[in-house]
């Protein structure tokens, strides 16, 4: 499960229910830092289990390099809405469609940034329509299936929802975990916000859950087809990465033509295990891209 560092936003950010062509998704906005000059807009998808917090600690260095960060929720994804039993409303296509309304609803071109699951959903999207997009960036996100291990963990969750509610799994979660994995260490030196992570698993719908983790289980190879949209690509992990091998990533990116970045001393999560020199990476290719980007 993905574990953000905190779920307050960080100060100058605002959270606020984005309205969309396709309805409301919850979002938290960053503004361009005080006395910096803007250059330009993003939009997060985080990832399987996750949440726009999971983007939290990203929200000011970027800001500080001139970007103005939007993380959102998906549908069904936490604090947005989505039916919690119709598994066809979360289909891969009508995910990415979500992701051009959001765009829209911005108002402007931006920079596309996809967490895991995420970017499986931002590249179907821009394999729809890449013209409200300035860039792509896949991050811990492959060119096709998860790995067998991380197939094995999916289809368990999904068995999982299928006989039990919510609030069973996430006790059987709870009892599988170790000691390590209970207590991360927050910003303030306490146990991780454990209340906070029970209340977006409560909240997440279930048929999310278990649609998305069949998409994550039987995604096909598309980079051929991405390889061809007329976007500048950033490829970005961690030095280990479980749910898709390094190697695997460091093909796409050559099929991709993309630029490759390793965060040192990460892994699927480079964002909270890294933020700082995963912002610098993030920020350093969206001011390398094109004139006017």
């Amino acid at each position: 499960m993905s574990r953000p560092a905190t779920f307050v936003p960080p100060p100058g950010a605002r959270a606020y229910p984005l309205r969309t062509a396709r309805g409301e998704f919850a979002v938290v906005d960053a503004p361009v830092a005080a006395g910096v000059e803007p250059r330009g807009v993003a939009l997060l998808l985080p990832g399987f289990t996750g949440s726009k917090e999971d983007f939290n600690p990203l929200h000011v260095p970027l800001a500080e390099r001139g970007y103005r960060t939007v993380a959102v929720d998906g549908r069904g994804q936490y604090e947005s809405d989505g039916p919690a039993t119709d598994e066809s409303a979360y289909a891969q296509e009508e995910l990415a469609r979500d992701v051009l309304a959001q765009a829209a609803a911005l108002g402007q071109p931006v920079h596309l940034l996809g967490h895991s699951l995420g970017g499986q959903i931002s590249r179907a999207a821009v394999l729809l329509d890449h013209a409200p997009f300035r860039s792509l960036t896949l991050m811990a996100s492959g060119p096709a299936q998860i790995s067998a291990s991380q197939r094995e963990r999916v289809k368990l969750l999904r068995d999982a929802l299928a006989v039990m509610s919510m609030a069973e799994v996430w006790d059987a979660i709870q009892a599988m975990e170790t000691p390590e994995e209970t207590e991360t260490p927050s910003l303030d030196g306490g146990l991780d916000e454990r209340d906070d992570l029970r209340r977006r698993w409560l909240a997440t719908k279930p048929a999310q859950l278990i649609a998305t983790g069949r998409q994550l289980c039987t995604e096909p190879d598309r980079i051929a087809e991405l390889a061809a949209v007329p976007l500048p690509f950033h490829v970005l992990s961690g030095a280990q990465d479980d749910t898709w091998p390094l190697p695997l990533l460091d093909d796409m990116a050559v099929r991709l033509r993309a630029r490759r970045t390793v965060v040192e001393g990460a892994e699927h999560s480079p964002n909270t295990d890294r933020p700082l020199a995963t912002a610098e990476a993030i920020a350093g290719f969206w001011d390398g891209g094109p004139a006017g980007v």
